[in-house]
């Protein structure tokens, strides 16, 4: 009850699993340590999460040498992957994200390298801004970050979505970090009353 899918990897059985949650803690674990089961199962403990807390991202050591991790009211920073060693799964991990009242909970989180072009950030109401992963500052683990967005908290305004850029606009990553049902269910009222506005218009 009340979980859900929110990433898929294809690997080798050779990496290292990095899972981070909303609250800033992050556990890195050898991935040979998830044992082989039927598609149909559960699978096996990633993570021990404290009581509200959630997964937010699930990446692989080999998808680059730092961990960029963003919050909801537009703060974040890069931090080397190197910061966090490999345990065994299950366990509650160590804090990647100092979660602040400026900064709220994160969003989501990259393994990538600083030379992995740019990113887009989008926010719950539409408002989206393009930055270079060069930009972005790299800091420890147990730090807030800097300003990448500026976002009005108290309009109810937060990121609800960031993705890498690749070399060409064609070619963007659509990897994108998970958005709220709420925000789906708002986004496609709004299409269909744009929808019945064009409809009029054209009668």
């Amino acid at each position: 009850d009340d979980d859900e899918l929110i990433g898929v990897k294809c690997t080798d059985d050779k990496s290292n699993v990095f899972l981070i949650s909303k609250y800033g803690q992050c556990i890195r674990f050898y991935e040979h340590d998830v044992r082989i089961t039927g598609r149909q199962s559960i699978g096996v403990i990633g993570m021990n999460l404290e009581d509200t807390d959630e997964v937010v991202a699930m990446k692989l050591d080999n998808q680059g040498e730092y961990l960029l991790t963003v919050s909801e009211f537009g703060y974040g920073k890069l931090t080397p992957i190197s910061e966090f060693s490999a345990q065994h799964r299950g366990g509650k991990g160590v804090r990647c994200y100092k979660i602040v009242e400026k900064s709220g909970n994160l969003v989501g989180a990259k393994v990538l390298n600083r030379e992995s072009g740019e990113i887009i950030m989008m926010t719950n109401t539409g408002t989206t801004i393009r930055l270079s992963v060069a930009d972005i500052s790299v800091i420890g683990r147990n730090t807030t970050g800097v300003k990448l967005i500026s976002v009005d908290a108290n309009k109810d305004v937060f990121v609800a979505s960031f993705a890498r850029v690749k070399e060409t606009e064609s070619d963007a990553d659509v990897d994108m970090e998970p958005i709220s049902p709420d925000e789906i269910l708002k986004s496609e009222q709004i299409e269909i009353e744009d929808a019945d506005r064009d409809r009029k218009s054209v009668v």
